[in-house]
């Protein structure tokens, strides 16, 4: 299956680097600013977006996460509202790849055939959903797939050579590392173990690998970028929003707090290899 997401990472790995994907949460810190902030990502130098999909009980998010998804909740964020970003994105934007990730709760009570649909229909390449194991694949999974929708599933360093196999079996797109046995945004112990479950998972799959969890900085993403197909910053994002805002509230600053630290990771993303 080609998608924006396939075609994508196959443009990264022809100029030599690493994809670099940015994850913003849907809403944070409002509506308005959220979208803005969406818009000005590729130019900054994302080349793949996960945008979140705001719940309750994120039980897979660290403070950072946790944080974004509640002031995009407590300013009215809703699944519909997501999709409508996106949407609202497509209108000037028709290549960069767009994953939305989160927890399957919103999913399955907006229905899992009607979401499928609307997400597609808004312009979405990609589903990451963090509480659905392999063992559940017909629940969304597959649904999605023959409908044209990457699937990325997330390994750990938990996931053996006996495991992997079940967690590829339906993966699509990339292949999500998650550097860390923990929340998002704890520190990488072993830079060196990282790069040799990369190439664990590369030796049972053709699909890209991407490394998230604890990449913050330029030099992080170079150094991870070496071994890895992309890298993934969401807690560094989400942070850069919060640590804008005055009273909660968005400032003149919000958007190029979050624009000039994208800009700068893809300074690392560029120099990974040379």
């Amino acid at each position: 299956m080609t998608t924006r997401i396939t075609d994508r990472f196959a443009a990264c790995a022809a100029e030599n680097r690493p994809a670099l994907v940015t994850f913003i949460m849907a809403g944070d810190p409002d509506l308005e600013t959220a979208g803005k902030i969406l818009a000005s990502l590729p130019a900054a130098g994302a080349d793949v977006i996960e945008l979140g999909m705001p719940f309750s009980d994120p039980m897979a998010d660290g403070p950072g996460i946790q944080a974004a998804g509640l002031r995009a909740l407590h300013g009215g964020q809703t699944l519909n509202k997501t999709l409508a970003m996106v949407a609202d994105f497509r209108k000037s934007d028709t290549k960069t790849p767009i994953v939305l990730m989160g927890y399957y709760n919103p999913i399955y009570i907006h229905g899992v055939t009607a979401f499928i649909a609307d997400a597609l229909a808004a312009g979405v390449d990609g589903l990451i959903v963090v509480d659905l194991p392999p063992e559940e694949d017909s629940e969304l999974c597959v649904p999605a797939l023959a409908a044209g929708l990457n699937f990325i599933r997330l390994t750990t360093p938990t996931t053996d050579d006996r495991r992997l196999p079940a967690v590829l079996k339906n993966t699509s797109g990339f292949v999500y590392y998650v550097s860390v046995a923990g929340i998002t945004g704890a520190a990488i112990k072993s830079n060196a173990a990282v790069g040799e479950a990369v190439r664990r998972i590369k030796s049972h799959t053709t699909l890209p690998v991407a490394v998230g969890f604890g990449i913050k900085t330029a030099d992080d993403a170079a150094i991870f970028g070496r071994d890895a197909d992309g890298v993934v910053v969401g807690t560094a994002i989400c942070n850069a929003v919060g640590g804008s805002l005055e009273g909660g509230k968005a400032t003149p600053g919000t958007v190029a707090a979050v624009t000039t630290l994208v800009a700068g990771l893809a300074t690392g993303v560029r120099r990974a290899r040379t």
